[in-house]
Order: structure tokens, then C-alpha cells, then sequence
């Protein structure tokens, strides 16, 4: 008789890696998007009833009184109408707004609880982004808390890395941004703590000269962290750099004999 013999696969303990321990922003981003839309909607209909009765004035002005009294007498349906028409557009991004929070995703801590080497944020509702944004290319970063923000207690932290792209006005833009936090004052000092732990300037990937009398630069030594390859391949290109200075004197000299 042949029979199947059921084979137990045992899966090793695979380590996570492109996260560690995940905190997600507080209920009240949700609320405050949705103030804003709400807030969005009531102006809208305040500054088209404020726009209607502006005409009707300049209409009655100019001898024309028939619009000012139609406008009074129409002006409960018109406002339905401008309802309707923000209900169709208000109800929709609140829906969105819904789903596009609960996607959001941020980590800077390991599973172990030891810090990442890196800030992951996860976000999108139709393209789905992780971003990992290495600690060591960092080169700047801020709290911020606008008015809605204050409102509902909660804040962001703005990142800023070298790379960062530079917006239609000049202003330098956040290489990515931690929102909806209520704790994000005491979120900025860890992450302040774990840059200063690099040493400054944060960004250490790349070399830093200083000018000496002689005119030569002097290179500072590049520290080495765990699975540093970026420090591993300046080292490298260091040391290949050296070997081509050497060889260029030796043919110099032997070009002067």
C-alpha cells in the first residue's frame, strides 16, 4: 500500500530585521485629520455663503435689488447644496484618513530593546512604504507642534538627512516624519542621545578633512560600529588611495633619475 508520510518541517528562529519593536501614532492623529477636514468643510461653506452675499450687495448697488432678494429667500437650500457637495468629498477622505493611520508603523528600537541602527517607518495606503533611515546619515533633527497639533496633545519629529531634497521655496524638506506622537518631546532626546553616541557630526559615512599648516588634510580616523560596511568600504578606499600615492613617488623618482 503506498501511503504518504507526513514530514514536520522545523523552521529556525529567524531574527526580524526589517523591524524591531513597533509603536504606532496615537488615536488622536486620526481625530485631528478628521478636525481638519471638518474644519476644511466649514470654511468652505462660510466663504461661499460670504462670497454670494458680496454679489449680492455689488447686484444691489448698482439698482439691481431682484438677486438680494432672491438670495434670502434661497440662501437655507443653497447652504444644503454646499453640504451635499462637502459630504461628498468629507466623508470619503475621513474613510481614508481611517485606514491610512492604522497603516502607519514606526520603530527605533530592537527587539532585544537595544537600539536599531536605523529609524523604520512604515506608511501608505496603496503604495505601501518601509523606510529605513540609517541613524548615521541623520543631520538634523526637529520637534514640531502646529496648532491642531497642540490642540490634541500630540506632536512630530521631522528628520533631516544629507540626501534630503529641497522643497519649491528652497526650504530643505524631511527625509521622513514621525507624526501623530504624544510622547515625541522624550521620543527626540532618545534619538538626540543615540546620535551624540556617533559622535559629531552625526554623519560619519563620509570623510571629514581639516586644513593644516603644511596644507595637507588630515583625515580623522573612522570609528568602526557593528556591521558598519560603509566605514569597512571608506576604509578600503582609504588604503587603495595609499597605494597609488606610493606608486605615482616611485615613478616620479625614477622619472627624475
Amino acid at each position: 500500500m503506498n501511503g504518504e508520510t507526513g514530514v514536520t518541517v522545523i523552521r529556525p528562529p529567524f531574527e526580524v530585521v526589517t523591524s524591531g519593536k513597533v509603536f504606532r501614532p496615537s488615536k488622536r492623529l486620526r481625530n485631528k485629520y478628521w478636525f481638519t477636514v471638518a474644519f476644511t468643510a466649514v470654511t468652505i461653506w462660510a466663504i461661499t455663503i460670504l462670497m454670494f452675499y458680496g454679489i449680492a450687495y455689488l447686484f444691489q448697488s448698482v439698482g439691481l435689488p431682484d438677486f438680494w432678494n432672491l438670495l434670502e429667500h434661497q440662501w437655507v437650500q443653497m447652504s444644503w447644496w454646499i453640504w451635499v457637495i462637502n459630504a461628498c468629498w468629507s466623508i470619503p477622505t475621513a474613510a481614508l484618513i481611517q485606514v491610512y493611520v492604522n497603516s502607519i508603523e514606526y520603530s527605533v528600537l530592537g527587539q532585544s530593546g537595544e537600539s536599531l541602527p536605523e529609524i523604520y517607518v512604515k506608511k501608505g495606503i496603496i503604495d505601501i512604504t518601509k523606510k529605513h533611515v540609517p541613524l548615521r546619515t541623520i543631520t538634523n533633527i526637529a520637534s514640531t507642534a502646529g496648532p491642531f497639533d497642540r490642540l490634541f496633545r500630540i506632536g512630530n519629529i521631522e528628520i533631516e538627512t544629507a540626501g534630503a531634497s529641497v522643497g519649491a521655496a528652497g526650504a530643505t524638506e524631511p527625509e521622513e516624519k514621525i507624526e501623530g506622537v504624544v510622547f515625541y518631546e522624550e521620543l527626540r532626546d532618545y534619538i538626540l542621545r543615540e546620535l551624540r553616541k556617533l559622535g559629531a557630526p552625526y554623519v560619519t559615512g563620509t570623510e571629514v578633512v581639516q586644513p593644516t599648516k603644511t596644507g595637507y588634510a588630515q583625515e580623522r580616523p573612522v570609528a568602526l560600529a557593528e556591521n558598519a560596511t560603509t566605514d569597512e568600504i571608506l576604509i578600503t578606499l582609504r588604503e587603495m588611495r595609499d597605494i597609488l600615492q606610493r606608486m605615482d613617488e616611485k615613478l616620479d623618482r625614477r622619472g627624475g633619475r
